[in-house]
């Protein structure tokens, strides 16, 4: 889908650590990286993994060209056998990671990366762009969308976005996230993703009167109608203009759907102002849309107040989730395998007790109650152990030993799917209709406890008993 070649995007380092390893003789030895996070944004209840396709593009298309060479060549420091390596390169390895759309948690592995170090290497930045990025706004605009209580929510951030590929892989995420349009067309021609968009305050200042500028939009966009009605004043001339615009040109013709657009003000107050005109004249189909620095709290306060909106169209503090616009996706290093091809994990310690890290090759699977379909811990394991269903199995809570459960009446799920192996291809990306259905789906079955805003119940992210045993051994050392 780009034709913007992307190799070069990662941090200096990566190439002088790749010049070391290729001098030191790892070149050929895999190692094994995670990717997580260790806080939720907003201090909400999880996270919506995306960005999983934007990562699969770059790996495919991972090449160092004659540029590249020069350039690198050109800081004195690598060794001409290092850059002939890099002419031939391309990825090997393989990826695991959680389908786009799928609710995850601090501390768990939403990808693995097994590959030869330097491989692994290269592609530390791009990784944790695409999916720092695009889970951040999809977990955004499902927050955003939660609150909206059923009413569609359209990203209307294009023009506040960080750049041009934040404003059309925002949309995208934000679609994953539950938003139901976009006002970015280049998102909708990649993704197919429905753009939609009413008007601005400048057609109606074009025309020498507000009536006329409704007018001529109205006959221009019969079936497309939303007319921006607070440009002069919105109660006194904006609605009455909209409802006579309405009833002389829709209305004959037989067309109810339309709909007028609040942009400031109280929108709470204005919402039921308006309502009650058009109710008044007859327009009860005419929808009303909000906009104006929206967010969930907003977005939820106003409902609570009972404002008659039916369409909420969010920008700014979507498409740069203004309210907390880090997720911290880290990668780090878990395992790497000696010559002999054992797997020998590698741990990360430090006094600040969240930075100690997981070690080893792992599973993470998702462990649901059978009665009701809800999730209810999520585990992680050796690469090797199996759950078994149809046996009790006790989880243990990582910083509390003592704080175990067992289960009796559930199902499993293994959450890391394979993308590549040994270097091709081996998932095929779903749609991004299909991403938004399966993250809808998945956030359903967790309690809704997990789902409030303010202090939701922590979900649990354990540890298996073996696994818990290689992370203290390690950390004795």
């Amino acid at each position: 889908m780009r034709c913007i070649d992307f190799s070069m995007l990662c941090d200096f380092y990566e190439f002088t650590m790749a010049g070391g390893y290729f001098t030191c003789g790892f070149y050929k030895r895999n190692a094994y990286f995670d990717v997580f996070f260790r806080s939720i944004p907003d201090e909400g209840g999880f996270v919506i993994a995306a960005g999983l396709e934007q990562i699969i593009e770059f790996i495919q298309q991972l090449r160092f060209d004659d540029e590249d060479i020069f350039y690198l060549r050109s800081k004195k420091l690598f060794n001409e056998d290092f850059l002939e390596y890099l002419k031939s390169f391309r990825f090997t390895g393989d990826i695991y990671a959680v389908p786009e759309g799928t609710p995850v948690f601090p501390n768990e592995p939403i990808m693995t990366v097994k590959a030869p170090v330097i491989e692994a290497q290269l592609i530390e930045t791009y990784v944790l762009l695409a999916l720092n990025h695009q889970s951040l706004i999809a977990t955004k605009a499902n927050r955003i969308v939660r609150a909206a209580q059923g009413r569609p929510v359209l990203e209307f951030g294009s023009r506040r976005a960080q750049g041009a590929d934040g404003s059309v892989i925002g949309a995208r995420a934000a679609y994953i996230g539950g938003c139901a349009a976009t006002s970015c067309c280049l998102a909708d021609i990649l993704y197919g993703i429905p753009a939609s968009g009413t008007m601005a305050h400048s057609w109606v200042q074009m025309f020498d009167s507000e009536y006329e500028a409704f007018k001529t939009y109205c006959e221009l966009y019969l079936h497309n109608v939303t007319l921006l009605v607070d440009t002069y004043n919105t109660l006194n001339s904006g609605v009455p203009n909209a409802i006579r615009v309405f009833q002389e040109v829709l209305l004959p013709r037989g067309i109810t759907e339309c709909a007028v657009r609040l942009d400031s003000g109280d929108i709470s107050y204005l919402s039921k102002e308006t309502r009650k005109m058009l109710d008044e004249a007859g327009l009860q189909s005419c929808k009303i849309v909000a906009s104006n620095s929206l967010d969930e709290y907003l977005i939820r306060d106003v409902i609570m107040q009972g404002a008659q909106i039916d369409v909420f169209a969010v920008g700014e503090r979507l498409i740069t989730a203004k309210s907390d616009p880090i997720l911290g996706c880290v990668y780090k290093l878990v395992a790497v395998e000696n010559e002999q091809g054992q797997i020998i994990p590698k741990i990360k310690r430090s006094e600040n007790i969240s930075k100690i890290t997981n070690p080893h090759f792992k599973k993470v699977y998702r462990l649901f109650d059978k009665a009701s379909g809800k999730a209810l811990a999520d585990e992680l394991c050796v690469y090797d152990e199996v759950i078994d269903e149809a046996n009790p199995h006790t989880i243990f809570h990582p910083l509390a030993t003592w704080k175990t459960k067992t289960l009796t009446n559930f199902t499993v799920k293994e959450l890391l799917v394979p993308i590549f192996k040994n270097g091709v291809l081996v998932y095929t990306s779903p749609c991004v209709d299909e991403i938004r259905l399966y993250c809808m789906q998945q956030i359903d079955l967790l309690w809704d406890e997990v789902k409030r805003f303010g202090n939701p119940h922590v979900y649990y992210v354990d540890l298996s008993q073996r696994l818990w045993g290689v992370k203290q051994e390690l950390l004795k050392r």
